[in-house]
């Protein structure tokens, strides 16, 4: 959904630049140009090729395709690197992925309020892509295993994340619109095809950025595992390679200064509009007709009209963050879900490229096939239909998702193993006399253990041996716990009757774990679904993580018989309903605006896509259940966001902005004919 916001944000200055008009009250908003007369005339840029294209667009366009290629790329591999990396469960790996996605639709309207107030658009860029190159290089140097402990990871890479959303959130709402003003105004067409171009750099950058980063990850092995320090210092690199991009066309650019922000003009009359109406509740005070009709003591009436339409929008903006807290789950639980499956190996990445493909094949399919087939046929298809066609499509995905999810369940039940054929090569701490010892009773002693986890209670006795290593691994299976020891095959070098045991926790979320009384306490460790396992040895202090390399002697043991490819009905929809949704619904907003008012209406959208994402991290943390069952609540919750969408849509009037600038411009002149009229008779008389 970036890239279609990205595509239609530069639709949007396209449109703004060819309906402004003279008003009275006149406001410049990103991507506006200034009004004639109040600033010295810019440089004409040298032109590409002898055609009308300023040589400037080159490096815009570039730096452009370098940044998403940045963010995409990055973004691929986030979550595996929570489960992986970090070891974090799916909740909470979900849970922060949702939270730094939602940040970077937040920071926008930081961006545009630095461009349009204080630095320009062109600062606004430099400075927020040095934030971007510094949090990319933090994030990447997190990735580091060699480089401290755990928790040095995480504050490297959450503090690197920060960065990054400051940074592509910033620039967001700039880029595009600072391509837009290096045209001059008899070039239209020009600047029109300039945007298109402007898509095509996203939609490279994403594929690419998609298919390389990942391969990076899994393929290339650095500091004896998965390479997360190379794909994210690849995408640091490409970052490096914008901002430098960017900064060489310094001299060719039109560089137009802040004017001041039309979002806080917006803002400002709006609670202007609402102090003053309780501070005169008085029933003797005449009514007015609109709420915000109480803002004109201090507010013109061209701007008291154009907020008027700009809030009947952002009435109807209200359910569409359902629609965002569903498709955001792509890179979130349904790559989860996808590591659950056959045929991942290192390559969760295949269905998440699909999506910007499918987005570039379905949007000519639609525009010039469906969409034209439905205007044959006479059916009213309007903008507000196609949206709430979208939602349903997303809903189905999501169902179809709750389904392979609820068959990866029995699959796993069915598919465990009753052997586990071992031989792990791993490294014991050097004075293994440190570690806590179980003493056993002789030679062999029955151990009794005890699991706990989420609410589920498991007691099982197992035979080992003195001297002996082994692993004991639990899982569910039909919805109940489940375990087995298997033998290591290895010696320790412990003292007569005591034993060593490695616990393999292969749940959803941590257990307390309980042997002949003595607590124990085994993390989650989901690096069992990618052909590792890691080790949890009891220390007397603390836990010991040590990697462990498995080698099967006679069989794999793979997560299900679930295909990867079955998640392929869910993308094919998801997108489609992407296209209906997003791309309509920016289109229809911004036809439902006055010219000086995209800006605000381009925010309000980016707000749904983070609000969207902010619904899903509280859910993954507060409320944890089945995953089939949170597919299923997120089906429902968007069939009935859809229901009340519609009903809104049914009670929604269009309007032409034109055309009621139009009757406000008539109104104004009429009330100055009364005045005049009134001067003249007072005069006579």
């Amino acid at each position: 959904h970036s890239m279609v916001g990205d595509k239609a944000r530069g639709e949007m200055n396209a449109f703004q630049r060819n309906e402004s008009k003279e008003t009275l009250f006149t406001f410049i908003s990103a991507g506006d140009d200034p009004p004639k007369g109040d600033f010295p005339l810019q440089k004409k840029s040298p032109k590409l090729c002898g055609s009308n294209y300023p040589l400037s667009i080159a490096f815009i366009v570039v730096n452009e395709f370098c940044e998403r290629f940045s963010y995409y790329g990055m973004r691929a591999v986030l979550t595996l690197y929570f489960l992986s990396f970090f070891h974090w469960d799916e909740n909470l790996s979900t849970a922060v992925y949702h939270a730094f996605s939602a940040l970077c639709y937040f920071t926008p309207v930081i961006g545009a309020i630095m461009a349009d107030s204080w630095l320009g658009k062109y600062k606004t860029i430099i400075y927020l892509s040095i934030v971007y190159v510094v949090g990319h290089l933090i994030k990447s140097v997190g990735a580091i295993p060699s480089l401290g402990n755990q928790a040095v990871h995480v504050v490297l890479s959450m503090v690197g994340l920060f960065l990054i959303a400051l940074g592509t959130g910033g620039i967001k709402p700039c880029v595009s619109a600072f391509g837009g003003d290096q045209f001059e105004e008899e070039h239209t067409s020009e600047r029109s095809k300039f945007f298109s171009i402007f898509y095509l750099s996203i939609n490279a950058g994403s594929l690419i950025s998609t298919f390389v980063t990942p391969v990076l990850r899994g393929d290339v092995k650095c500091f004896g595992e998965d390479c997360y320090a190379l794909a994210f210092g690849v995408p640091a690199a490409l970052m490096v390679l914008a901002l430098v991009v960017f900064i060489a066309g310094s001299g060719l650019y039109r560089k137009t200064p802040p004017q001041g922000n039309v979002l806080l003009e917006v803002c400002k009359c709006i609670g202007f509009a609402l102090k003053n109406r309780l501070k005169n509740r008085s029933p003797e005070i005449p009514k007015r007709d609109h709420w915000l009709d109480w803002a004109s003591e201090k507010y013109s009436k061209q701007l008291i009209g154009e907020v008027k339409m700009v809030t009947r929008v952002l009435f109807l903006f209200i359910p569409l963050p359902m629609f965002w807290a569903l498709f955001d789950q792509q890179g979130s639980r349904w790559t989860l879900q996808a590591t659950k499956m056959n045929s991942l190996n290192s390559h969760s990445f295949v269905l998440q490229f699909l999506n910007p493909l499918l987005i570039l094949v379905f949007i000519p399919i639609f525009d010039f096939g469906l969409y034209p087939l439905i205007n044959m046929c006479k059916l009213n298809f309007t903008p507000i239909r196609k949206m709430a066609t979208g939602m349903i499509l997303a809903g189905l995905a999501f169902g179809l998702a709750a389904i392979i999810e609820v068959k990866i369940n029995v699959s796993k039940a069915q598919g465990i193993p009753q052997k586990y054929f071992l031989s792990m090569v791993y490294f014991l701490p050097q004075n293994p006399a440190e570690y806590s010892k179980l003493i056993l009773n002789g030679e062999q002693q029955s151990l009794h253990f005890t699991l706990q986890h989420q609410g589920l209670t498991l007691a099982f006795n197992y035979t080992v041996k003195e001297k002996s290593v082994y692993s004991l691994i639990v899982f569910e299976a039909e919805g109940s716990l489940s375990s087995r020891l298997v033998s290591v095959g290895v010696k320790c070098k412990y003292s007569i009757n005591s034993m060593a045991v490695i616990f393999i926790n292969a749940l959803s979320q941590d257990v307390n774990l309980t042997i002949n009384s003595r607590a124990f306490f085994a993390p989650l460790l989901k690096t069992l679904f990618f052909g590792k396992f890691a080790a949890v040895v009891q220390a007397k202090k603390d836990l010991i993580f040590q990697q462990l390399i498995s080698t099967w002697k006679s069989e794999d043991i793979k997560a299900n018989n679930v295909h990867m490819a079955w998640q392929l009905p869910q993308y094919l929809l998801i997108s489609a309903g992407e296209v209906m949704f997003s791309i309509t619904g920016l289109a229809f907003s911004y036809s439902q605006s006055p010219a000086s008012m995209k800006s605000v209406l381009q925010a309000g959208w980016l707000l749904t896509v983070a609000v969207g994402n902010t619904f899903v991290l509280i859910v993954a943390e507060a409320a944890p259940m089945a995953q089939w069952a949170e597919f299923v609540l997120f089906t429902v919750l968007l069939f009935a966001v859809c229901i009340i969408f519609s009903i809104m849509g049914y009670f929604y009037v269009s309007v032409d902005p034109e055309d009621l600038e139009e009757k406000e411009e008539k109104r104004e002149t009429s009330s100055r004919g009364n005045m005049i009229g009134l001067v003249t008779q007072k005069t006579k008389l």
